[in-house]
């Protein structure tokens, strides 16, 4: 048996579904089910049945499943170990991020990387989703929530503010008397969802979305008011930030990488680049850079009540 074989087991337990496997594996789905099927056959057992449409581990397959799934760290490990050895800074460095950070902040700061080591390749990784350090699924992840466990090197980059926005446009503005935008219910349990939800004080939520620039556009355009990370809203002459000069709060950004990862040259450069983007961009994401259009002005009511300044 071979560890490729296993890598279609792995990748439809987590994933729940052939799709989402051939999307992460980038084969079509004949081939994840002829590959399962024949793991199957190999081991004498059955790994994986259809439930409501969701592959479910057996109780056989869960045990496979949680055995492959530490082939995978190890595998991953090995990996690390070999690349530590190079001591140039050269080759491929994965670092994932929710995309405003990933593309619209890190891929503009990208070149200055390039000229000073050429021989490396920058793999950017927009996602919601925790990728995996330990599995290898990137080297490097900034993230807003810090682990409580794993053999990481955390190190935090900023506060990262967060404000309250309407549309610039008085006509607009006026529009969203009343009326919210929001992350999508995944991201309910974030500390800018339950300031919204402790504030809006029963105005209506028109507009969901899990990307901020979705949320920007959608304030601009008077659709509702809504909470944004200030190196987003303040960036964009189509929003006025309400409230003041201070953030309505603070999350920290976190940098984590595989202890082992940090051993090799080109991720510990890039590591070094982050840094150095973060701090020279501190204020920016307090949202300290400018003062708000006016310190004074209190947000106006909502149809049912008053939010904060």
């Amino acid at each position: 048996m071979q560890w490729d074989d296993l890598r279609f087991l792995v990748e439809i337990g987590r994933g729940g579904s052939l799709a989402a496997a051939s999307r992460r594996l980038r084969v079509d789905q004949t081939t994840v089910a002829r590959r399962l099927r024949a793991l199957e056959r190999r081991l004498g057992a059955t790994l994986f049945e259809r439930i409501e449409g969701r592959w479910i581990a057996t109780a056989v397959g869960a045990r496979v499943l949680e055995r492959a799934q530490g082939i995978e760290e190890s595998v991953a490990g090995i990996q690390r170990v070999a690349a530590s050895g190079r001591g140039d800074v050269a080759g491929l460095v994965r670092v994932t991020s929710v995309a405003s950070i990933a593309i619209d902040y890190l891929t503009p700061r990208l070149a200055p990387l390039y000229e000073r080591h050429p021989a490396l390749e920058i793999e950017l990784i927009a996602s919601n989703e925790n990728l995996s350090i330990s599995r290898r699924e990137a080297d490097i992840a900034i993230r807003l929530a810090r682990p409580d466990s794993g053999d990481f090197l955390i190190r935090k980059l900023v506060d990262c503010g967060h404000a309250l926005y309407e549309s610039a446009d008085p006509d607009a503005a006026r529009r969203a008397e009343g009326c919210w935008v929001a992350y999508q219910d995944d991201l309910a349990h974030t500390p800018e969802m339950h300031w919204l939800e402790r504030h809006r004080e029963g105005g209506r939520i028109r507009f969901r979305s899990n990307s901020p620039h979705s949320l920007a556009g959608a304030i601009a355009g008077g659709v509702g008011r809504g909470i944004l990370p200030c190196f987003v809203g303040d960036a964009l002459p189509g929003l006025r930030r309400l409230g003041g000069r201070e953030p309505l709060l603070e999350r920290p950004l976190w940098m984590l990488s595989h202890r082992e990862a940090r051993r090799q040259a080109g991720v510990a450069a890039v590591a070094q680049w982050l840094l150095a983007c973060f701090e020279a961009d501190a204020a920016a994401f307090a949202g300290l850079r400018r003062a708000a259009v006016d310190s004074t002005r209190r947000v106006r009511p909502t149809r049912r009540g008053r939010a904060p300044a």
